[in-house]
């Protein structure tokens, strides 16, 4: 073994290196996708449309990440999509703030935007917020635009009187 070793001593050190490295790229991937749980306090928002969103999506105030989405669910009752969203300890938020699904751009991916109030009392792990605004569906006004814009009962009809004066001579 030791004689193998010593022939590909250049192989060995390359491959060792490579395991580290993929060790070092696991734990750094799990520790910033909150993998474990992550730290932070818990709040729920109940969204009408969730489209885009998934656990480990980015939570923002001013474009900055302060969170992420925990967990996501379905309510039986009223069908709407209950994210829990899991904010940076550090981030105190009024109660009377809001929550929206927003995009990157169109091509860009969805994440959710909070909006701080303006009450004095913050909200408390657990606590809901109770404002928000579900995901713009990008496509249907797209195809609502290009649907509208060729409305042929919104055009001046022009070839009438041309049509009316060639028939009467």
């Amino acid at each position: 073994m030791r004689a193998l070793f010593k022939e590909n001593v250049v192989e060995s050190i390359v491959g060792l290196v490579v395991v580290l490295v993929a060790i070092w790229f696991v734990t750094t991937a799990y520790a910033r996708t909150s993998g474990g749980g992550g730290s932070g306090y818990l709040v729920t928002a109940r969204f009408p449309n969730s489209t885009g969103v998934s656990v480990g999506t980015d939570v923002r105030v001013s474009g900055i990440k302060i969170g992420t989405v925990a967990t996501q669910r379905l309510d039986p009752k009223t069908f709407q999509a209950v994210l829990q969203l899991r904010v940076a300890n550090d981030v105190k938020f009024p109660t009377d703030s809001s929550a929206a699904i927003t995009s990157e751009g169109i091509l860009g991916g969805s994440y959710i935007s909070l909006l701080p109030g303006g009450d004095t009392t913050m909200l408390k792990p657990g606590d809901e917020i109770t404002d928000t605004q579900g995901a713009q569906d990008l496509m249907g006004l797209m195809g609502s635009f290009i649907n509208r814009s060729g409305d042929a009962s919104k055009a001046a009809p022009a070839a009438a009187p041309a049509d009316s004066a060639a028939s009467a001579k």
